[in-house]
Parts: structure tokens; sequence; C-alpha cells
């Protein structure tokens, strides 16, 4: 539930939790001005940079957050990248949000973008992109103290907000301003209205060198204060570490840290692999100001699994709201934010929602999800939508109203086509080694010749099922990291030679479908616009086959291609057991083995019925970890700096590679990360280090990291 507030005669909002004003009756934005922005120093201090991150520890209506926003605007010496992180322990409604800033005409387009964004806000930490992902709000919904001592950040102003001293005492207490010193470097600058004894003394002790200032009325004194401590700081000792182990590029903090700021300056780079998890690394780094150069085997972007002809994209649900799902709703985020800011909807995508029908009898949601924000992202599917698809009762189905589907080679398009990123097809990376070179050490791309087709300081390989034999060719000890591959096979049709039997939505469950989409692609117009979607054009997509088995025989022939129609079918009909089916039914499998674990589909039974004629098929190999979590972060700082991997996609490449991208591009720049750090943690490197059960080799040498 929202946050309940009460509205004075004055237009002012109150909070009758804490008995107290969100701020005071000359109205917010003088405060957000005066006390905040130019309490730090800004913009000043921001000038050049490129990056600059603000931490708060109240977001209220956002006030701070628009006006810093709007001075970054219109500031042409403004930072590449504006971090804001902000706190809120009780964040008020939407419609609220926008009540609050309708008194401030110069904000009101900046507060309708805001709104946008502004939903299923559970506890935990949610980024939210603004102006082509240069503003990067970090809202972080729960206790202050408690999300300051679980995240790791290094900020550079601290806006120290909240109500008074006396009404909410815990957000001013010595236990959370030691909390907010941790995230301080030497010189950050810190601003707040009150100028309250205890928080002086708190804040001295802590660090910091305080002043009272004028105030804005009606406050007669406001403080400043900067973080210059007689002992080193954290975040000094960590650059410290890190630069000791390595001084060349790619330097990086622990995995669910933000520290070391500075560690990746932009250069040049390689992205070796053009499918979504490298194109959505590329696009990252581009736009913190790398040159980044991508090389793929394939003659065009998306050649391999990525060229899914169309996908679903959903949060994943469970009762225990796992790490997987958790993690799902972050990347899902991401996706919907990329796919909104790069693709024409309803031809290259469709935020749609998506319909999930627990065949496997397990309930999806927590208790009482449906009561909260996480209505936001999904809720019981109501019994209309569950009677139309023939869902028997007490059968779990869930609305995720933030899914939908894309085609993921128009992504990959839009994301290589950013400035500062460059493709290079038919260049089949073998083997990767690192030269001295008079100013720093390079990595160097070499063909099976040996040839070099570029050179760098950073590598990311992002090359999907191609991940272990290149990581294996440039150190061998990387043989042992237990990356597997899973090959996939779809069914689809056209919708005027075999109709789609569903709903006009997507669908998922043990499987997915996407119910109208343009398959073949046609070639784009010269404006660059995407082509209109004739009727006639439309087709379906059902699938996917999970299948063991090596890359060598792919791709498969004509026997396993009839094999997975018929598996693919079977499932779609498990799906919509209600359907009018425009195919004689098949033999329904069950879901007793999780999808990695499915055999491959060698061959049809042999009393299955006849396949219909117009069935269309396409085939890929997906990369997968045996946790099935992607893989981002150095492959080992200490040995091998500077090569870094986002693969490992699984069947989760559409939810998780634009959030790994960003996860990524912020550990390498000790920046905000996009996402809880416990799930950072879950996708670092360093669990490939760890011997599986029984192992009896000796451990892997230390890499500097935080272990799960």
């Amino acid at each position: 539930m929202a946050e309940p507030l009460d509205w004075l005669d004055d237009g002012t909002p109150y909070s009758p939790r804490f008995g107290d004003r969100y701020h005071s009756e000359q109205g917010g934005l003088a405060q957000a001005r005066e006390v905040f922005l130019h309490g730090c120093g800004l913009p000043a201090a921001w000038a050049h940079q490129p990056q600059w991150r603000i931490l708060e520890t109240g977001f209220g209506f956002g006030l701070n957050f628009l006006t810093t926003w709007a001075a970054w605007r219109a500031d042409p010496q403004r930072p590449r990248l504006l971090h804001f992180v902000s706190l809120e322990a009780w964040p008020v409604a939407a419609d609220d949000l926008l009540r609050a800033t309708r008194v401030h005409p110069a904000l009101a387009p900046l507060a309708q973008e805001l709104h946008r964004h502004y939903w299923g806000l559970l506890p935990g930490i949610h980024r939210i992109a603004l102006d082509g992902g240069q503003v990067l709000l970090t809202l972080c919904i729960g206790d202050a103290q408690t999300l300051l001592r679980q995240q790791d950040w290094t900020v550079d102003s601290v806006y120290l907000d909240g109500f008074s001293p006396q009404r909410n005492p815990e957000v001013w207490s010595l236990h959370t301003l030691k909390a907010v010193a941790r995230c301080c470097r030497r010189g950050t600058r810190l601003a707040t209205w009150t100028v309250a004894r205890a928080v002086r003394d708190d804040l001295a002790q802590c660090g910091f060198t305080v002043a009272k200032v004028p105030g804005v009325p009606p406050k007669r004194d406001n403080l400043h204060a900067t973080f210059d401590p007689r002992w080193e700081p954290r975040q000094a000792q960590a650059a410290s570490a890190a630069h000791t182990a390595s001084a060349a590029p790619g330097a990086t903090p622990a995995p669910g840290t933000s520290a070391t700021p500075g560690t990746g300056t932009p250069a040049c780079c390689i992205v070796i692999g053009a499918g979504l998890a490298g194109a959505a690394v590329a696009a990252s780094l581009a736009r913190r100001g790398w040159q980044v150069q991508v090389l793929d085997q394939g003659d065009a972007p998306a050649a391999g699994a990525s060229g899914l002809p169309a996908g679903v994209f959903a949060p994943h649900v469970s009762v225990d709201d796992s790490v997987v799902s958790r993690l799902s709703r972050s990347g899902v985020r991401a996706t919907l934010q990329a796919a909104a800011q790069y693709l024409q909807e309803g031809t290259d995508w469709q935020p749609s929602g998506v319909l999930q029908h627990h065949v496997d009898g397990k309930r999806g949601l927590p208790t009482d999800w449906d009561a909260g924000p996480g209505a936001d992202w999904s809720h019981a599917a109501p019994d209309v939508v569950r009677a139309a698809l023939g869902i028997a009762p007490g059968v779990g189905a869930t609305w995720h109203r933030r899914g939908g589907w894309i085609r993921p080679a128009r992504l990959v398009q839009a994301l290589l086509a950013q400035p500062g990123v460059q493709f290079h097809g038919g260049q089949a990376v073998a083997r990767l080694v690192r030269v001295a070179n008079s100013s720093a050490d390079l990595w160097q791309a070499l063909d099976a010749q040996g040839r070099v087709l570029a050179s760098a300081p950073l590598v990311v390989v992002a090359t999907g099922f191609g991940s272990p034999q290149l990581l294996a060719q440039t150190d061998p000890a990387l043989a042992r990291w237990p990356l597997g591959i899973v090959r996939g096979q779809v069914t689809g049709a056209r919708q005027a030679d075999l109709p789609w039997p569903g709903p006009a939505f997507p669908v998922n469950g043990h499987g997915n479908a996407v119910p109208a989409f343009v398959w073949p692609d046609p070639a784009p117009a010269q404006t660059g616009a995407a082509p209109a979607a004739a009727a006639a054009d439309m087709s379906w997509i059902a699938g996917s086959t999970f299948e063991r088995g090596p890359a060598s025989v792919w791709p498969p022939a004509a026997p396993e291609q009839a094999a997975a129609h018929h598996h693919n079918l079977s499932k779609l009909q498990a799906l919509l057991p209600g359907s009018a089916l425009p195919w004689t039914p098949l033999p329904t499998p069950t879901p007793a083995q999780p999808p990695a674990q499915e055999p491959a589909p060698h061959a049809a039974p042999a009393d299955a019925a006849p396949l219909p004629p117009s069935l269309r098929h396409w085939a890929g190999i997906r990369c997968a970890s045996p946790d099935r979590l992607p893989l981002v972060g150095p492959v080992d700082p200490q040995a091998l700096p500077g090569l870094w991997v986002s693969t490992a996609m699984g069947a989760r490449g559409l939810t998780l590679a634009l959030l790994c991208g960003e996860l990524l591009a912020a550990r390498l720049h000790g920046e905000p990360l996009p996402l809880d750090s416990k799930l950072a943690q879950a996708l670092d490197t360093a669990r490939m280090d760890k011997p599986a059960r029984g192992d009896t080799a000796a451990p892997a040498k230390n890499r500097g990291q935080i272990g799960l």
C-alpha cells in the first residue's frame, strides 16, 4: 500500500505517520535548490566530471531529485552520467507524487516522466534510467539504516533529508550517520536543513567538518559538512587495494560494491559476441564514453541464439520471492526501459502482459502479494481469463502486467547502432592474448591463423555458447568453469496458414508462445522506420526445447526438427487446454523435470499424429551455468586483468542481458549498482572458482572478490 497522507489547506502534504509536513509552507522547491543542490556546491562541483553520484536519505515526493535533474539538464558543463541514489521507507502514491509537483510548472515534464516509471516499488533496489540512460535514479525502498548497511556505495554529494529529528530520530541517529559516512570519499559534501546539536556532533564524530550557514526561510540556519576524517576513508583503502592488484583498466571492486572510482577510465575496448549480451555491454560502455569494437563470427548481428524470431519476457515468480524472482524484476525493468527507448512498439516489441499457466501445479505468488506493490508486477489471473483458456479451478495462473514480447534481433541492432559502437562481422576470435605495451598492457583478439583482429586494454567475452571454448583457449585453467550448452528449437506458422489457437497475448509456463508478429523480418525501409505489419505477414511462435548434446551436431536434421515440433505443440496444448486446436491433438508431456534437463527429442513418437505441413522451424544454442544464472564480472583481476565476461544468459537473455550490461559497466566505473548487492554477488564470476562438491582439487587462488 502507498503511504497515506493528508493535504493541508495551504497545499502542503502532511504525514500522519510522523505528524509532520513534508516541506515548509513556503514550498519544497526553494529548499531543494538552495539547501541541497547549492548546499553541496552544485552544479559547479560536477563540471566536466565523467559522472556524479548523489545519495539522498529521504525521497519523499522526489522534489530534490527533480530539481537536481533539471539543473543537470540546464548545465552545459554537466557530467556524462548523473547518479541519484535515494532511500525511502514509505513511498507515496504515484498520483500524490504528481500532485505535489503541480505547483512547480517548470518541473512538470520531468515529473511526468518520473511518474511513468514510478510503479512496483517493492522493498529493495529499483533502477530508473532517464534521459537516454544518462540520468540514473536508484530508488531504494526500505529502512534507511538497513539499506546503507547492506549496500555499498561511493558518493560525491549527500542530501541529508527526512522528517525532523524529533519526529523521525532513526534517520538522524549516530548509527545511520556512520553508515552515510561509509559511503563518502574524502571531500564528499553533505547538506541538510537541520542544525540540531546532536546531528552536528554526530557528523563531526563520523569524520565531517561541520559549519552553520544562513538558512532558507523559515529556517534561520542550515548545515554544510565535508567528509575529511583524520583516518583513511574506507573507499581510499579499497582503491589502493585494487590498484595494487592491477593498475590496468578493468581493476575492480568486489561484486556487491561500487567502490574504487576511476578504475574503468573510458578508452578502447573489445566486446566479443554480437548477440543480446554483447550488444547490451557495448551500449552501456559506449554511453560512458568507451569506443567499442564488437567482433562476431557471423556476418550480421544476432547470428546466434539472439536471432530467435520473437521471445517472451516476464518476471519470475515464486512463493518465497527467491533470488531468481528478485533478479528477474530488476531485469524486466531494464528491458522495458531499453525497449521503450530503442524499439517501435507493436512491430519490434509489445508490453502486452503475459499469462503464466502454472501447469506444474505450483502456486506462483507469495501470500498477500496482490495487496501490495507486487500487484503492479504480477497478480492472480482474472477468472474470466482462466475460463477463456480452459484453466481448471485450483490450477495456478498469473497475469504478468509488466511482461510482453520482443524481437531480439531488432533490439541487438538498435544497441549496436549507438554512438561509439562499431560492429565487425565475419571475425571469428579463436584466442585472446595479453601483450606488454609501453603505456599499458593490451589484449589482442586472434583468429585461428594467429592474425590480430583487434587490440584494447579491456575485453568482454559475451559470445554465448562459444564463451567456454574461448576462455579455455585463453587460459587452460578456465576449462574448469562448468559452463554448458543447451540447444533449443521453436515451432511457428503464418497466421494465414495455421491460425493461432490462443489469446491475443503471450503465454508461458511449461514453454511459451508469442501470438502475432512479423516473421521473417522484412527489410527496414530506407528511412530507418520499422515497416508496417500486414495482417497476411503475421505469424505465431511457440517453444522451446531444452536439449542436452554437443553443438557439433547442429543444426538439427529433419527428423529432429519433426520431433521438436511434436514436443513444442504438445507443450502449447498444455498451456492452452481450452483452446480449439487447428491440428490433431498430440500427447501432452508433463513438466516432471526442469527445462534444462529435457532430453533431446531425436524422433517423434511412433504413434504421433501427422504434423501440419505449414509449420516453420528455428534453432539456436544457449550457454548456461550450473545454477542457471548469468556470469558477469572480471575473469581473474590479478592473473588476467582487463578480461571480463557477460555470458551464460541461458533462456533468460531477454530478461537479464540489459541488466547485466549495466552491472558490468557500473562495476567497472565504481558506480552505484543497478540492483541489490546480494543479487550482484549471485551473478559474480567468483562463484566459478568454488570447487564443486566432492572436488578435492586445491582451492582457486584469491581473486579479491567476495565469495558467495
